[in-house]
């Protein structure tokens, strides 16, 4: 056998015994860009395609009169395009499937009250850093504080998709604003153990603790908080404003009737005890926005063969309403009228149930509104949602929370 042909059998046992691959590309294009500029590098190639583990640096350049809103990179997900987003330029992106590149401008006006601190580090339970936004008017002193929980069904988006709404709860110098991430459900963030709800509730409240402790260096007062989100964000933000009396070391549901949640993060100078206790007081209000309150529509995530419909009682605003002459926790409730995902009437029950428990509470319907119109993403569609429905009902919310905190004599 020649040499040639030796060598072409070879090459052929080679690739079909996958010694020899060729290297996986992936398509990767970038999003128009309106009122600013994009520079991609290394740049892309012509037709598009680029190998994977390619390391690709967006840099984004806004015109004259707009300021950056974000750098970004999407990918397809289980609601369309799925955002990553930076607000800062340069950003990295290390290419691993079909990806759109892109970066989205705001008008400087909108941004120009802020002082901006992104990604706060405030624990690492598992593989994930756990981390938050603040959103500080210029000047801040003493100011209350709101915490906004995203949503994405407990397994999806960061604290990026509530920048829109902490800008305009920032508008009117009156509060500082704290957009908190949190792990997501299951091993969706490469945990080899799967995160439970019990878990995403440790982080909420840790991530409230670590706040309460620095919040005085952006300009907040740890001893006036407000709680917000929405979707999975209006359940925990409801949690939030509802439960904080259940946190405590005593574990869930392993020791019979007990459940308590443990903050991802405890201050070095403080106890647990001293964390419920504290916490109890300084969370003033609540405004959780087309949420899952009641146990039959949450799931624990957990694998304990000992979990059961108690479990999912416990981590239910709506069975863990504190009375009004112990605890007051007003609330402010919204829900789109077109919403396909959370039912009227869920919300309803949880009006009731605070009503009952002598609570106060207001519920506004948001006529033609769908899921979701808090979200601020890069795409038209979501800006033009947010202007039409969530600018109006954030200034709204605002009012309410300036009820609590700015009571007029």
């Amino acid at each position: 056998m020649s040499q040639k042909s030796l060598t072409l059998v070879l090459l052929t046992m080679f690739a079909c015994s996958g010694i020899l691959k060729a290297q996986q590309t992936f398509s990767v294009s970038v999003d128009e860009v309106k009122n600013g500029k994009v520079k991609v590098e290394p740049a892309i190639p012509a037709d598009g395609k680029v190998a994977e583990g390619t390391v690709l640096t967006i840099s984004a350049k806004p015109d004259k009169n707009y300021a950056l809103d974000a750098v970004y990179y999407s990918v397809k997900g289980m609601w369309g395009d799925m955002y990553h987003e930076c607000m800062a330029s340069p950003y990295e992106v290390v290419i691993n499937q079909d990806t759109k590149l892109g970066a989205s401008f705001i008008e400087k006006h909108e941004v120009d009250h802020l002082m901006v601190a992104q990604n706060i580090p405030y624990a690492k339970p598992g593989v994930k850093q756990l981390k938050y936004d603040v959103f500080a008017p210029e000047g801040a002193r003493n100011l209350p504080c709101i915490i906004i929980i995203h949503g994405g069904g407990w397994i999806w988006n960061t604290e990026d998709i509530m920048r829109g709404m902490a800008r305009e709860l920032t508008k009117s110098g009156k509060y500082v604003v704290f957009s908190i991430d949190y792990r997501w459900a299951g091993n969706r963030d490469g945990d080899e153990v799967g995160n439970t709800m019990t878990d995403i509730i440790g982080d909420v409240f840790g991530a409230i603790a670590h706040i309460m402790e620095h919040a005085a260096d952006y300009g907040g007062d740890p001893t006036k908080i407000a709680v917000t989100g929405d979707s999975a964000g209006g359940h925990l933000s409801a949690v939030a404003g509802t439960m904080p009396n259940k946190i405590g070391d005593g574990g869930f549901g392993q020791t019979e009737g007990v459940f308590e949640f443990m903050p991802s993060y405890i201050p070095k100078n403080k106890t647990v005890d001293q964390v419920r206790t504290e916490m109890m007081a300084a969370i003033k209000a609540a405004a959780p926005s087309y949420g899952v309150f009641g146990s039959d529509r949450l799931n624990h995530y957990s694998e304990d063969p000992k979990a059961d419909d108690s479990w999912k009682e416990a981590i239910a605003p709506l069975s863990n309403i504190p009375n009004a002459e112990e605890r007051k926790i007003p609330h402010y409730l919204t829900r789109g009228t077109k919403d396909g995902l959370i039912p009227d009437d869920g919300v309803k029950r949880y009006v009731d149930a605070l009503v009952e428990a002598g609570q106060r509470v207001q519920y506004v319907q948001v006529g033609g509104a769908g899921h979701a119109f808090f979200d601020w993403k890069p795409d038209d569609n979501t800006k033009a949602t947010f202007k039409k429905y969530g600018v109006y009902y954030i200034n709204e919310m605002e009012t309410f929370f300036n009820s609590v905190f700015y009571p007029k004599n």
